[in-house]
């Protein structure tokens, strides 16, 4: 048998074996005075499965991937009938789930992505030896340490360009404007993966932070950067497409939102007593008021954040209701460097609310990428914030002020389908050197106009006008992610973004929101005398 094969049968094997001893997490608790015969049935289920893949590897039609037959079908085939949420990790999958746990690998620190049959260059990262040595969005990767990238996915080509702390790799480039191709001779060093993407004061006195994740590294982030911003008079805190991570990371970073004491998650299973998470620090007096973006991607840890600050009525939640993530896994480190993540209980928010969607009787594409209509609560659990307003379980949390994000328009769906943004920007930038006080003016459109022709890509000046604000926000946006990096291109966007326009709306109705709960928890708990 192949080295290979034997790889993948064992890591099966263990898998299966681990979820049998867990028998008491998943089905009902095994007794052996009453079940003599339990480890009987272990062996004889780990012979069929054995019995069954020889069968296949031997008469199969074709020659059969030992580890693609395995990672990719039997294990995950068998987590998948307990729950969306339990998974298996390959070598690979594993040591790509512990960076992002870590926050951090070791490479040139860039964003690569595919785009006609090439892996070009989306963004470096600012300060990381890719941005330093001058590569750019836009520049075709044809060759790494001389292996050239034709037929090669995105992923394989970024696996070529991580590597040891130190050790250089050859980058061959093709950039627009330039005849012959660049080479580039550049230093791996370790790559922060920031959970803390975006911050900034967008308002005099209101800040702007987004959280992409939640990593080893996010509590500390957001202390960092509250502190950069100062004497806040309002946040908004963006956890649109968050979806989750350390529950720890959570923890902590609600813990700087609310009051000492204060409760933030619990969570128990059948083998796990429950356990309770409170503010041990507290956010020291700084009751600024809050208001928290979500959307459908916001899940897991992210909606920890949002329903702890819901919950005790501490900020003002706006945008579409969230994913729904109530389960919590733990990973288990299996042998050959895979990994388990197994759900072994389901976490409350403060008032009670377990917000797990459904998942009985659904496929796995439907429980991720189809939801009901967010408005329908019916037959959800009710539970209660502390100054008394009504709240859901189930099915995700539900936004304070339901906020729909403007639907694209058939010409905008046409420039995002052809890259133009991004493509104009790395046209723009071979002849242009923009200020930080660029914005785009009737002269950039002009440009535009005449790349748009040039590309083939069909506008009408009706369709310009109608998304003048939005054709203009993009363009810029790509330009500064060129210019200056991919922060100040998001930051672009946040400035620009309805969303965000609207939570600065709504920070004085925040503001009341928690000054009205403080009011009637203290009613609570020193009522009026009466007189008589």
């Amino acid at each position: 048998m192949a080295s290979s094969t034997r790889r993948a049968l064992f890591a099966a094997l263990i898998a299966l074996l681990t979820c049998g001893l867990l028998g008491m997490v998943f089905g009902q608790k095994i007794n052996p005075a009453t079940a003599p015969g339990a480890d009987q049935e272990i062996r004889d289920s780990l012979r069929q499965f054995t019995d069954v893949y020889s069968l296949v590897e031997q008469n199969y039609a074709e020659p059969v991937n030992a580890d693609k037959a395995i990672y990719n079908g039997a294990i995950p085939g068998m987590l998948h009938v307990l729950d969306p949420h339990s998974n298996f990790f390959d070598p690979k999958a594993y040591s790509l789930l512990r960076e992002d746990q870590r926050g951090k690998y070791y490479g040139v620190g860039m964003t690569v992505g595919p785009r006609n049959n090439k892996v070009i260059v989306i963004a470096p990262f600012a300060g990381t030896p890719a941005y330093r040595a001058g590569i750019r969005p836009g520049d075709v990767i044809v060759a790494v340490d001389g292996k050239t990238t034709d037929n090669m996915s995105t992923g394989d080509v970024a696996d070529l360009l991580k590597g040891p702390k130190g050790t250089t790799v050859h980058i061959t480039i093709l950039r627009e404007g330039t005849d012959k191709p660049l080479e580039f001779a550049v230093v791996r060093d370790e790559i922060p993966r920031y959970s803390v993407d975006l911050h900034f004061i967008i308002r005099p006195g209101i800040g702007y932070l987004h959280i992409n994740g939640f990593n080893e590294t996010t509590e500390k982030e957001v202390s960092e950067a509250l502190d950069k911003m100062g004497d806040l008079k309002g946040l908004i805190l963006d956890l649109r497409q968050n979806p989750g991570g350390l529950l720890s990371e959570g923890v902590g970073v609600a813990d700087k939102f609310l009051r000492r004491g204060q409760l933030i998650v619990s969570h128990h299973g059948r083998n796990s007593p429950e356990k309770r998470y409170t503010a041990s620090h507290g956010d020291g007096g700084k009751e600024y008021p809050l208001v928290v973006l979500i959307n459908r991607g916001t899940a897991s840890a992210a909606e920890i954040v949002a329903g702890a600050i819901q919950d005790h009525d501490r900020g003002l939640l706006i945008g579409e209701t969230s994913f729904g993530k109530g389960l919590v896994q733990t990973v288990y480190p299996l042998s050959e460097n895979t990994g388990l993540a197994l759900t072994t209980a389901h976490y409350y928010t403060p008032s009670g609310r377990l917000i797990q969607r459904d998942y009985s009787n659904v496929s796995l594409y439907d429980y991720y990428f189809e939801r009901d209509d967010d408005s329908k609560t019916a037959n959800r659990e009710v539970k209660l914030t502390d100054s008394g307003r009504t709240v859901y379980g189930g099915g995700g949390i539900t936004p304070d002020v339901k906020f729909d994000p403007p639907k694209s328009t058939h010409f905008q769906d046409t420039l995002l389908q052809h890259y133009a943004f991004f493509n104009f920007a790395k046209h723009y930038m071979v002849n242009h050197h923009p200020s930080k006080t660029f914005e785009v003016d009737e002269a950039t459109l002009q440009e535009f106009r005449k790349f748009m022709d040039s590309e083939k890509v069909p506008y009408s000046e009706a369709d310009l006008l109608e998304s003048n604000d939005w054709v203009r926000s993009n363009i810029k946006s790509e330009i500064f992610v060129n210019a200056y990096g991919q922060e100040e291109g998001l930051r672009v966007r946040a400035e620009t973004d309805p969303e965000v326009l609207k939570g600065l709306d709504l920070l004085p109705q925040a503001k009341q929101l928690a000054d009205n709960a403080k009011h009637v928890i203290a009613e609570r708990t020193n009522p009026r005398p009466l007189n008589r």
